[in-house]
């Protein structure tokens, strides 16, 4: 479970999160969905201690992220594929990652399967790597774990088709099996396809939460409804 309460982060005059309140449940994949620049990467890093929020609080399993003991071995992260050192090869990089996480090595090979990436691609240096490869590898490095909770932001990035249907399939069987998925995206259809429950985010505020098919009930128009509600320039008449 990843509960945010009341998070508000400044940068000087800039308001980039305001007062967020929502959960992600167990079981289920949650849709943080906003346009760029809306506030979801910054709610984000908050939640994972790579900036510290002005106000607010959000915890994962009960505990704020640096309060979890070894928690990259319980929380599977991928902000920024392209953060990847781009001199070591993608073998190097999850033998490192299960490493540091004090688990068998044995693991990077079930990963490399997992994600699809070949003995050959993993002996290649990440900088030779494609967009969509660099996004493998690093839903592989969160995967490392065996983690309870997943954080993924903009994860469909550079992915062809049959990358985005493999992700799908991934996240759905994650958290069929219990797990918990928060998956951040400026895209509406592709959170549609996934998500069970969707949280809308314009100008740092939450302006939807709520199941997928509720907000699909009555025949409304989903991308009408992210665009006027994610879009417009005013922040007033919004509910958090």
């Amino acid at each position: 479970m990843i509960t945010f309460t009341n998070l508000t982060k400044r940068y000087g005059d800039l308001t980039a999160v305001d007062n967020v309140s929502f959960t992600a449940e167990p079981g289920l994949v949650t849709g943080f969905l906003g346009p760029n620049g809306a506030g979801k990467s910054t709610a984000m890093r908050v939640a994972v201690g790579l900036t510290r929020a002005t106000a607010g609080d959000v915890t994962i399993l009960g505990q704020r992220y640096a309060d979890i003991p070894n928690p990259a071995a319980h929380v599977g992260i991928l902000l920024d594929a392209s953060a990847q050192h781009a001199g070591r090869t993608g073998r190097e990089v999850l033998a490192l990652g299960a490493l540091a996480m004090g688990i068998p090595s044995s693991r990077v090979d079930q990963v490399l399967e997992t994600v699809g990436l070949t003995k050959k691609e993993s002996r290649q240096r990440v900088g030779k790597y494609s967009l969509g490869m660099r996004q493998r590898l690093g839903i592989g490095h969160a995967l490392l774990g065996n983690p309870q909770v997943l954080i993924l932001d903009e994860p469909a990035n550079g992915l062809d088709p049959h990358g985005i249907h493999w992700m799908r399939q991934l996240l759905r069987t994650f958290a069929d099996r219990g797990g918990t998925v928060l998956l951040s995206s400026h895209l509406l259809h592709e959170v549609q396809q996934v998500a069970d429950r969707v949280v809308m985010i314009g100008h740092g505020r939450i302006v939807a939460d709520a199941p997928v098919e509720e907000l699909l009930a009555d025949g409304q128009d989903l991308e009408q409804m992210f665009l006027e509600r994610t879009m417009s320039t005013s922040r007033e008449g919004y509910a958090a």
